[in-house]
């Protein structure tokens, strides 16, 4: 969602090649191979990822993969140098809720922010971070709902007798009889990757098992 709703071509085009973005992001930050890459390294770039566009301080990384500040530092650094958009989408969000007192999703729901202009520097921080951050949250948050409303007719026109149970996130959780098991699977991931027109692949993984957890 940050490639599409910021429009950062470089990210984009990760996504189109099929490319692991967090490994991605280890080898051009940390400068290692992509090939035989240490797990641990992947994680360590997964943490910045998500940490930077949470508005994560260096103090913040720093104490999230266990490295010293300055090295958190300069891992940030080379982040934003690797891709220049997103510090311009995170201005521009900060620039626009500053303007109108709210960003949106993509489908245009606002997501009001009213202490962006607060004299409380923590005040205004934390309005900063929700201009920043709600357009994507907040976008995934529609995409999901809006393949829960398809889903049941999508199911019911495939003669499919699976039941919608939970709703955790960005996942679904269904009870499905043991007989529709694979056709189920082919209907729900195909309704939920349409849920939403985006300039990057949506792409949802499923899982089959007796229990939530195994299914994991």
């Amino acid at each position: 969602l940050l490639a599409h709703v910021g429009r950062i071509e470089s990210l984009r085009q990760a996504f189109l090649d099929g490319l692991d973005i967090h490994a991605v992001t280890a080898s051009e930050v940390f400068g290692i191979p992509l090939e035989g890459m240490d797990p641990a390294e992947r994680r360590k770039a997964k943490a910045i990822n998500f940490g930077i566009i949470y508005g994560i301080s260096a103090f913040g990384l720093a104490r999230n993969i266990r490295v010293p500040q300055g090295e958190a530092k300069a891992f940030i650094d080379a982040y934003f140098q690797r891709y220049p958009g997103i510090r311009d989408y995170m201005t521009k969000a900060k620039a626009f809720a500053g303007e109108h007192g709210y960003v949106t999703t993509i489908f245009g729901r606002k997501c009001h922010t009213p202490g962006i202009k607060d004299k409380n520097p923590a005040r205004r921080s934390f309005q900063e971070r929700v201009a920043i951050n709600a357009p994507l949250q907040g976008s995934a948050a529609d995409i999901i709902k809006r393949a829960m409303i398809r889903l049941p007719d999508a199911l019911a026109e495939a003669g499919l007798g699976a039941k919608m149970l939970l709703q955790v996130h960005d996942e679904l959780l269904f009870e499905v009889p043991e007989a529709e098991v694979n056709q189920t699977k082919d209907v729900v991931l195909e309704t939920m990757q349409t849920a939403a027109s985006l300039s990057v692949p949506l792409v949802v993984e499923a899982g089959v098992a007796k229990t939530w957890a195994a299914a994991h």
